[in-house]
């Protein structure tokens, strides 16, 4: 069995093996794989892999051996679902392996903007404490989390893990989700969208892009937040009016967003984010700790092994 990778660098850049998956079969496995490159990675496979490489429709007409995509990440949008259904070519996702990781991410940054360690040690390195006449000093606000409110917007896996954090942190919760949610914790509350934006000190967003949440957050909704409050973004960067939002930053509509995605990544340089005022960007890293990247090769492996005796798992176009 041949199987293509068409981009392995991002789960794997040398600190994880691939000898699992290359026990399955003739592993061709490749760093990057440029747009017009792809058709001809593909030719011959029987089972391609990617993460951010996008397979289109043309590809999968054109790869007749092709029975399996799996894709090295929870979100699917870079395959031609429907090209696959047609052909009976199982797409099969990553979907739990980083929820723990992502919510290590969310909490980074809240911790970020509301103690800016990162900031006043720099500020130390650079000489500034030793030269100073007290014995402290800090240049933003601190802000104590506890009593404050934090808001989720989808409340799956993540959402949850993220509200158990909140909650150690002795912080209270309030959560929406499109869906009707069943065994809430204790001491989280399910309210609607637009309180959520209201009432939160910190809002956290966790659900997927969906052609009805594009832009979520949107001018209207960052006008009827406090303006002490904080804006972050571990989940699809399409959910945030980046202009909006950089609006907003810039003239203290809200007080700081931190965001590890973008619409479009990389960013383009003009991006108005980028030199927004109290505006932190992570380059989408809040799922790439190695512990979260070695539970996502494992499960591609089993995804792979189940398909292959007859019981596919975790397929998303079925």
């Amino acid at each position: 069995m041949k199987i293509v990778v068409l981009d392995g660098h991002t789960t794997n850049p040398g600190d994880l093996s691939w000898e699992d998956l290359q026990s399955l079969g003739d592993c061709e496995i490749h760093d990057r794989t440029a747009p017009e490159e792809v058709a001809q990675r593909m030719a011959g496979a029987r089972v391609v892999l990617t993460n951010k490489t996008i397979i289109a429709r043309e590809h999968i007409e054109q790869s007749p051996e092709l029975v399996y995509i799996g894709v090295l990440a929870t979100g699917y949008n870079i395959v031609d679902i429907e090209a696959a259904r047609e052909r009976n070519i199982p797409v099969a996702n990553v979907p739990t392996y980083g929820t723990a990781s992502v919510a290590q991410a969310v909490f980074a940054h809240v911790l970020n903007l509301t103690q800016h360690v990162a900031y006043h040690a720099e500020t130390v390195r650079q000489g500034r404490w030793t030269k100073s006449t007290d014995f402290c000093y800090w240049d933003f606000p601190l802000i104590e989390l506890a009593g404050s409110t934090m808001g989720i917007v989808g409340f799956g896996r993540i959402g949850r893990a993220t509200a158990e954090l909140a909650r150690a942190f002795g912080m209270n919760v309030i959560a929406y989700d499109t869906e009707p949610q069943e065994d809430v914790p204790e001491g989280i509350e399910m309210v609607d969208l637009e309180r959520l934006f209201q009432e939160s000190d910190v809002v956290s967003l966790h659900c997927p892009l969906t052609a009805e949440n594009e832009k979520l957050v949107n001018a209207d909704r960052l006008s009827t937040m406090k303006p002490t409050a904080i804006l972050i973004n571990t989940s699809r960067g399409p959910l945030v009016d980046e202009g909006a939002l950089a609006g907003a930053l810039n003239s203290s509509r809200i007080a700081g967003a931190s965001l590890d995605v973008l619409a479009v990544e990389p960013p383009v340089a003009d991006n108005p984010l980028l030199t927004a005022k109290n505006c932190n960007i992570t380059p989408h890293i809040a799922w790439a700790t190695r512990a979260a990247r070695g539970r996502l090769l494992n499960t591609v492996v089993e995804n792979i092994r189940a398909f292959a005796a007859g019981k596919p798992r975790n397929v998303v176009n079925g």
